[in-house]
């Protein structure tokens, strides 16, 4: 009986040695997989590709400087233009293609009535690229 009772310790027992048969399995199965695909993925046909430029040719568009002094006076370019003009040439930048990016530049000390006007005059012409111009501090 005593012969019998060690044979139950010795079964429940942890076993502390690692089973190596199923990833010795694992591993020769993917040795074969890289066997059979390797020669396939070197038998490509050689051919000798053309060289081309694959960027896009973009127009970039203009861009227009509006600046607004500190009494109001709008200016287009440098050249000054009253609110009138100033939306005759939103309404013909606006039909351009592309559109040209407005770079408002605005004195710290106007009015905030003239920046509005020049912003309303730039919504109804239709300018959807509107930028403010600003000094780093």
């Amino acid at each position: 009986m005593s012969f019998n009772i060690q044979n139950d310790q010795n079964e429940d027992s942890i076993m502390s040695e690692i089973n190596m048969t199923p990833m010795v399995d694992v591993m020769l199965v993917l040795l074969i997989i890289f066997i059979i695909t390797l020669p396939v993925i070197q038998q490509a046909v050689k051919v000798e590709l053309p060289k081309a430029s694959s960027a896009r040719n973009e127009v970039k568009p203009e861009s227009v400087q509006v600046s607004i002094d500190a009494k109001g006076q709008i200016y287009w370019n440098s050249t000054p233009v009253s609110l009138k003009t100033y939306n005759e040439n939103a309404d013909k930048a606006s039909q351009e293609d592309p559109q040209p990016e407005i770079n408002l530049r605005a004195d710290k000390s106007v009015q905030y009535d003239y920046v509005a006007k020049v912003l309303a005059a730039s919504k109804r012409a239709g300018l959807t690229k509107l930028g403010f111009i600003t000094e780093p501090d």
